[in-house]
């Protein structure tokens, strides 16, 4: 019984660990890089720093402030979701995804409290064509989510070859 205890709290301290990091990375972005100006460390990639005040890609940052409480709540939510489903999951994959999608969540969700925006500082570009920037928090979101749509196209084929 322990030993299954202790399985699913390793996904919530891997979730604290990521959390950590993100928060942590945020803080050296926002301490060590001037507003909007790149600083090139690839020819396709820069850190520069911004501030997203809308949901991905910016959506409805202009939107005048209300949004700010409603991202928060919604990723409140899905992070409440999330830490209730993952005992529940069967798969590595899924619980490995359930807790990076979480740990974005959280990134995310304490930068919106504590700031009113999210810190993004991660900037992929191709020439002039630039891909909108992000953090980890972000990155934990889609890499669990490739992980479960992995997870899925697994079990999909495990069900039509049995």
């Amino acid at each position: 019984m322990l030993r299954g205890f202790l399985s699913h709290w390793i996904w919530y301290f891997s979730t604290l660990v990521w959390v950590v990091l993100d928060q942590w990375t945020k803080w050296l972005a926002d301490t060590m890089l001037s507003y909007g100006r790149p600083h090139e460390v690839l020819p396709v990639f820069d850190l520069t720093l911004l501030y997203n005040r809308g949901a991905a890609f910016s959506f409805l940052s202009e939107a005048g402030g209300w949004q700010r409480w409603v991202f928060s709540a919604l990723s409140a939510a899905v992070s409440i979701f999330l830490i209730i489903e993952i005992p529940k999951q069967k798969s590595l994959y899924s619980k490995l995804a359930f807790a990076m999608i979480l740990s974005g969540a959280l990134g995310n969700l304490i930068d919106r409290a504590r700031l009113g925006y999210v810190v993004d500082f991660v900037h992929v570009h191709w020439q002039d064509h630039y891909f909108p920037a992000f953090n980890l928090a972000d990155a934990a979101i889609s890499v669990g989510v490739c992980f479960l749509l992995v997870d899925w196209y697994l079990i999909e084929r495990k069900e039509k070859n049995a």
